[in-house]
Parts: structure tokens; C-alpha cells; sequence
């Protein structure tokens, strides 16, 4: 196992900062996952790391010792790309073994440690094969074990899933996450697919403009995202313009308790944080569509200022379109200026983390004026 830093690392390309001084800490045996859009950032970071783009600035450390410099082949990590990249005219014994061979290890070593690597991934008997006669997700399976029989100190995986159907993805990054167990190996993993990182990771790390955004622990990150940015982009969220007044947030029919100044601000809602329930006449937002998911309606409503929103409902309840609800919000979050400033609890949620409450205790204050 094996620790890594990152520190104040930079990377420019002509006019644009593509990775803006990051700095970030990995644990030994942590799988941490890097998220965010297209353009944030988050594979030239992962390039970084291996050696395969040269950063402008800053540092990186594996178990203290600074690799920046340092060529790809001479730093103790693994890199597992999209595309595979696997010799097609070799057998996917040799695939694998190829590392091991430029080291110029004893033929026994090398035929244990290869045939070590396939039985982890799950392709024990594999060998004789060509990677033509492999399916995609077996094909990438060989290329997890090209990495993990060199025995890297942290493996690198840059979206390795992104080209398989979705049940296969579910599949193998679960098969990922018991190898990265059994393994005890640091990995840092760079995906945009927000079930993958909420699946997989012990931390996510969100990255917008070559900026973290947010760093914590998935479900931290999915019940109280710190930046307005966080909020609309992990999971679905409802996001309204409103205004405090009074000591409520007004926003799209509601009225809601803040400790804020008075001035505009935006409101964050899960669809299964509000409450639905049957109004009397047309008073509350209009029913305009429900999906059946089996496991959860989907509810699409309309307010009186169209304001649109989703919500969730029970699986059977009798929800149709043209119905009106009244919406009771049992959790929010408030967002001034992109940043978290009120984040009431739901009832036996538990105390907010310590970072949480400073930073909305500091939004508050300067919401305030003081």
C-alpha cells in the first residue's frame, strides 16, 4: 500500500488552466475518485500522476517520495486506460506478462506472477487466448491485470468503463472494487459517471475548470454538497431562484425558515426530499407527469409560477397528471453566490461534519454583513 500527494499542481495549455493548482492527499489502500464534467480537469490530473504529462507547476508524492520528474516506467504506479490498448498479435498470457519480461524476471517468476494476475481479474485459463475472442469487459479485465502484475504502489484507471453497456459497467466495478480490497492497493480512479463514483469510491473528489470543488466521503457529498455546482451536478436536484425576506427563503410557492440576510438566493431540493400531498382544489403545484420506476414514482410538477420540479412517491401511490399537490419539504440546502449558507437536518440525520458547519457558519456571517 501506498500514500499519495498532490500538491499545488498546475497544467496550462495556451490560454487555459486545465488543472489550477490542486493539491489533494490519498490514503494508503483509499480508492479515491476524481468526477467531473468533460473539460474539468480530472484525466489530466490522472496523466500527471503516471508520468505522461509533464505538469507546469507544483508537485507529486508516492509515500513521500517526489516522482514529478520522473519518467512513466520508473514510477511505482499502473495505468489502465479507456481504450485497453492490448497487443492484439499477442496472447493475452503475453499481454499480460510483458511487463514483467522488459524487467527481464526469471521465466517461472513471470508465469506465476502473469497467471497469478489473470486468476484475480477473474480469467484464470484465459491465457492462450487472443484479445479479438474476449468480450469487451473481458478485455478490460487483461488490462487491469497488465497493471496489477507489475505490482504498482498506486493504480491509475482513466474512464475504463466508459465504453461498455451499463449492466457490464455495475459488473465490473463491483469485480474492480473487491480486487482493490483483496489487493490492499491505492487507486485513483477518474470517471464522469456519478453512479460509478458513488458506488466505488471512498472519496470524491470534484473538479470544475481544473478546480476542486468539493472533496468528502460519497455520501457527503451527495446529502451536502458544499457549492452550488456540487448540488445541481451529483444526482438530480431542483434548483430555485428565491429570495429571503423576513427570515424565509420564498422561492416557487414555498416559504421556507433560514437564518440569512435578506437578498436573493437559490434553493436546493432532492425529488425525495419533498413530501407530496393531495390538495384541495387547484391550490399547490399541478401534477403534470408520473413515471413509473418500480422501485419509486417519478413525479414532474409544475408551480403557479411554472416553476418545474421533480419529485419522488411512493411505488403505487396515486399520483396521475392534471392532480395538485401540496409540497412539504422535509430537507433543503441554500445556496448565495454559488456557496452552501443554510443546510437544515432532517430529523435523526445527525450532526453536520465540522467542515460543513464552518463552512455555513462563514456564509452566514458574511451573508449578515458581520
Amino acid at each position: 500500500m501506498a500514500t499519495l500527494e498532490i500538491r499545488n499542481l498546475r497544467r496550462i495549455f495556451g490560454p487555459t488552466r486545465a488543472v489550477d493548482d490542486v493539491s489533494l492527499s490519498v490514503d494508503h489502500g483509499e480508492l479515491l475518485c476524481l468526477l467531473g464534467p468533460s473539460g474539468s480537469g480530472k484525466s489530466t490530473v490522472l496523466r500527471m500522476l503516471g508520468g505522461f504529462e509533464r505538469p507546469d507547476a507544483g508537485s507529486i508524492l508516492i509515500d513521500g517520495e517526489n516522482v514529478t520528474n520522473l519518467a512513466p516506467e520508473r514510477r511505482p504506479t499502473g495505468m489502465v486506460f479507456q481504450s485497453h490498448a492490448l497487443w492484439s498479435h499477442m496472447d493475452v498470457f503475453s499481454n499480460v506478462a510483458f511487463g514483467l519480461k522488459l524487467r527481464r524476471l526469471p521465466r517461472a517468476e513471470i508465469r506465476t506472477r502473469a497467471e497469478a494476475a489473470l486468476d484475480m481479474v477473474g480469467l484464470a485459463g484465459y491465457g492462450a487466448r487472443r484479445p479479438t475472442q474476449l468480450s469487451g469487459g473481458q478485455q478490460q479485465r487483461v488490462a487491469l491485470a497488465r497493471s496489477l502484475v507489475l505490482e504498482p504502489k498506486i493504480l491509475l484507471l482513466d474512464e475504463p468503463f466508459a465504453s461498455l453497456d451499463q449492466h457490464l459497467r455495475e459488473r465490473l466495478r463491483e469485480e474492480v472494487r473487491e480486487i482493490q480490497h483483496r489487493a490492499g492497493i491505492t487507486m485513483v480512479f477518474v470517471t464522469h459517471g456519478q453512479d460509478e463514483a458513488l458506488a466505488l469510491a471512498d472519496r470524491i473528489a470534484i473538479m470544475r475548470d481544473g478546480r476542486l470543488e468539493q472533496v468528502d466521503r460519497p455520501e457527503i457529498v451527495y446529502r451536502q454538497p458544499s457549492t452550488e455546482f456540487v448540488a445541481g451536478f451529483i444526482g438530480q436536484m431542483n434548483m430555485v431562484d428565491g429570495e429571503v425576506h423576513g427570515g424565509r427563503l420564498h422561492a416557487a410557492e414555498l416559504s421556507l425558515p433560514v437564518s440569512l440576510a435578506e437578498g436573493p438566493a437559490t434553493l436546493a431540493l432532492r425529488p425525495e426530499d419533498i413530501g407530496l400531498h393531495r390538495a384541495s382544489g387547484e391550490a399547490g403545484a399541478r401534477v403534470m407527469r408520473v413515471t413509473d420506476f418500480g422501485t419509486h414514482l417519478s413525479v414532474e410538477l409544475h408551480t403557479g409560477d411554472r416553476v418545474r420540479l421533480r419529485a419522488t412517491a411512493e411505488p403505487g401511490a396515486e399520483w396521475a397528471a392534471g392532480m395538485h399537490a401540496e409540497l412539504r419539504p422535509r430537507k433543503f440546502a441554500v445556496y448565495r453566490e454559488g456557496k452552501l449558507c443554510a443546510l437544515p437536518l432532517a430529523p435523526g440525520s445527525g450532526e453536520l461534519p465540522a467542515s460543513i458547519q464552518s463552512l455555513v457558519a462563514d456564509q452566514t456571517r458574511h451573508a449578515a454583513g458581520t
